[in-house]
């Protein structure tokens, strides 16, 4: 692309910017939709899964019913008043109490895991549900045979049973809170459309919806209005700003017989368009599509929770097998069918349920008094083998909003001399009057310098050549190459090495002498360098990628110590260059704020989005950072290896204890006079679960400021 060097007029209409703006983060992503439909599939509502609010509601309303139902369940339970040691009274309605109420907790409270343990059986894929559908369905036959008569009394679980329930609707409670807190960015996308298009019918303007226009219709774009379809120019000129389609973070001069996007904004001046794409065929759409491939074809790799309750099932199939041969070839058919049941009850730990529930809960409440909102828990366990961060350039590791980087000042013969300061204070009373973005950079850095600015009259732009305005009886003039070819001077000698460094650059004239020069250019964070030199410590190689053109990319690479960059690239090329990394055997994590980035967000294996992005970004991401700190990927990574670590040690616990209490229940230690009792068995499932909650709150320690994240890793 090339410098437009003003090559404009720039008096018009601000860059508009509302695109930029995070307009929402609660909405669903596709991918997400995905997610919760596997997820509803095994808790028997995969009708609803679109609904992440309906899902978190429902297991809010379920735990908090059968809470209540189980607190009497539990305490009208003979077998729990003898494991502590109180006495239930005597009347014959107080036994059935605990039957009817586990029977209610079974078919209600029971039913998502039964739906969803009917459903693993259909996939062949045991896990999580089959499991607690299992346990369940076994504590609630054995209870009411021990209630009625047929059973040993010491298989009465009603007390288990509804504690069982309780706890893994809560930790499902908990999961899909966690699993709601999505943003739509498909929708996100299609709003970058204008609600109406003016179409010009003979010498009538006629407003209509984008959707009614066809090809070689001929709309008008009003100053600082949205293109409403892919079209050529037939009549106008102006500065387009195409950041959010681009990536390109300065405006583009366009003119007759140039494209225009559907989306792009003309920010000074008026536009007749003639229509070359609609609906499917435009570039939006295109994009459009590219999230959504990548996203549907992003992996959803099963949950570490659900391959140890797979594995678990087994393993209590198993252990019950051999514990009823055992025992019935000892010849002791009773103690084998209460050894049987009871394996095949403890063998379902509550803490296994919890376990990476309240480790995702806890560290996305952590992470977002952090700055950083984790929207997909599997994006944030992948970070910690994250081999590489592509970072867009514009508005991720620069500030996305034109800066005065230089100033200079050249001697006029026979004219009063004026230094650098000079220049600026009088290039910023030219433009005082001007909303162009290039302008207001001009005018904020004279006031950050504290110059006196004085008043201007008179003023005027000029389309593609500068404005003009009379500053203390001089006829003051900024602008571009045109501006000098119209007066006849030659550019000032720095002028080539600001081009040559990226730089938009603007002359300063008075009264017909060219006094001095601009040099503009999009700023770079300053806690840029430091998450760039953080993320080589950690051995990640950082790369950046930018629609805008080689020279400016590269100035801002060297700056920052980046080797590689992908430079001129347009938002299809993008999701490539993620695709051509992870070719090359890197796990990817894309960083970016725009439009432009929402399919390589959504490529990568996991997307970060810079929370004064667009929504359309925040949509296609997996991670969102409210602030605009890229030292906050440090936060991401810091946070997904601690919880890591939290989520492997409580699998370890919760199915520690099975390996432990299973074999135990089922006698194997019988020869030497030790059978784990039932109760006891129970009491052990539930220290598990409170050892496994105390672990996960452990992660509230963590400090996950980016200074602190980056300073950490810097100071190793």
């Amino acid at each position: 692309m090339t410098d437009p060097h003003r090559d404009q007029d720039h008096s018009g209409h601000d860059h508009d910017h509302s695109a930029h703006q995070a307009m929402s983060a609660t909405a669903t992503t596709d991918a997400d939709h995905a997610a919760h439909a596997d997820h509803a599939d095994h808790m028997g509502h995969g009708g609803h899964a679109g609904h992440g609010a309906d899902h978190v509601a429902r297991f809010r309303r379920l735990f908090w019913i059968n809470l209540a139902l189980a607190v009497p369940a539990v305490a009208f339970s003979g077998m729990f008043a003898m494991v502590l040691g109180y006495t239930l009274p005597d009347a014959p309605w107080v036994r059935w109490i605990s039957p009817l109420l586990g029977t209610v907790m079974y078919f209600w409270g029971g039913w998502p895991f039964l739906s969803g343990a009917a459903s693993e059986l259909r996939s062949r894929k045991p896990g999580m549900m089959l499991l607690i559908g299992l346990a369940i369905t076994v504590a609630f036959f054995a209870s009411w045979g021990a209630s009625l008569g047929l059973l040993h009394h010491e298989l009465e679980f009603w007390w288990e049973l509804a504690l069982l329930i309780v706890i893994m609707l809560l930790g499902h409670w908990i999961e899909m809170r966690s699993l709601a807190q999505t943003t739509s960015a498909l929708d996100s996308l299609a709003a970058l459309l204008p609600d109406e298009a003016e179409r010009v019918e003979g010498d009538r303007i006629f407003t209509v919806a984008p959707s009614e226009l066809r090809l070689g219709d001929v709309v008008v774009v009003r100053p600082g209005g949205s293109v409403p379809a892919d079209g050529r120019i037939v009549d106008g000129g102006a500065d387009m700003d195409e950041s959010m389609v681009t990536g390109e973070s300065r405006p583009v001069v366009r003119g007759v017989g140039d494209h225009v996007t559907a989306g792009t904004v003309a920010t000074d001046s008026g536009l007749r368009v003639e229509v070359t794409a609609t609906g499917d065929d435009t570039t939006l759409a295109g994009i459009r599509r590219l999230v959504a491939e990548a996203q549907s074809s992003t992996s959803r790799a099963q949950r570490l929770a659900d391959r140890a309750a797979g594995w678990l099932f087994w393993f209590a199939l198993g252990a019950a097998a051999l514990t009823a041969i055992v025992w019935t070839m000892l010849g002791l058919p009773d103690e084998a069918v209460v050894r049987t049941i009871t394996v095949l009850v403890i063998a379902c730990p509550h803490a296994l349920g919890l376990a990476i529930p309240l480790v995702v809960s806890i560290a996305t409440e952590r992470a977002a008094r952090g700055g950083v909102l984790i929207k997909d828990r599997l994006a944030l366990e992948s970070m910690r083998t994250i081999g590489a961060v592509l970072f867009d350039k514009t508005g991720t590791l620069t500030k996305g909003e034109p800066t005065v980087v230089d100033v200079a000042s050249v001697a006029v013969t026979g004219e009063d001399p004026i230094d650098a300061d000079g220049v600026l204070a009088l290039a910023a009373a030219a433009e005082a009057d001007s909303e162009h973005p290039l302008a207001k950079a001009i005018v904020r850095a004279a006031k950050e310098r504290g110059l006196a600015v004085a008043p201007a009259s008179g003023f005027q732009s000029s389309p593609a050549v500068g404005v003009t305005a009379t500053v203390e009886g001089h006829v003051a003039r900024v602008g571009g190459p045109r501006l000098l070819d119209e007066i006849g001077r030659a550019e000032i000698v720095a002028a080539r090495a600001w081009r040559d460094q990226g730089a938009i650059v603007l002359h300063v004239v008075r009264d017909g002498s060219v006094v001095g020069g601009l040099a503009l250019a999009d700023e770079i964070r300053p806690e840029s360098r430091e998450a760039v030199d953080a993320l080589h410590r950690l051995g990640v190689e950082v790369v950046m990628i930018t629609g805008d053109a080689e020279p400016v990319a590269r100035s801002v690479a060297e700056a920052l110590g980046i080797r590689r960059v992908f430079a001129g690239v347009r938002p299809e090329d993008k999701e490539r260059k993620v695709a051509e990394l992870q070719s090359e055997g890197l796990k990817v994590a894309m960083v970016g704020d725009g439009v432009n980035d929402a399919p390589a967000l959504a490529r990568a294996d996991v997307g970060i989005a810079i929370g004064a992005g667009t929504d359309v970004a925040i949509g296609s991401a997996g991670v969102i950072l409210a602030s605009s700190d890229p030292r906050s990927v440090l936060s991401v990574i810091e946070l997904s290896r601690a919880s890591y670590r939290k989520m492997t040690q409580n699998l370890w616990w919760a199915a520690g204890y099975n390996l432990i209490s299973v074999p135990l229940a089922a006698g194997i230690l019988a020869p030497i006079g030790f059978v784990l009792p039932m109760s006891v068995g129970a009491i052990l499932m539930s220290l598990s679960t409170v050892v496994v909650a105390l672990n996960a709150q452990l992660l509230r320690r963590l400090d996950l400021s980016p200074e602190r994240s980056a300073r950490a890793v810097l100071d190793r």
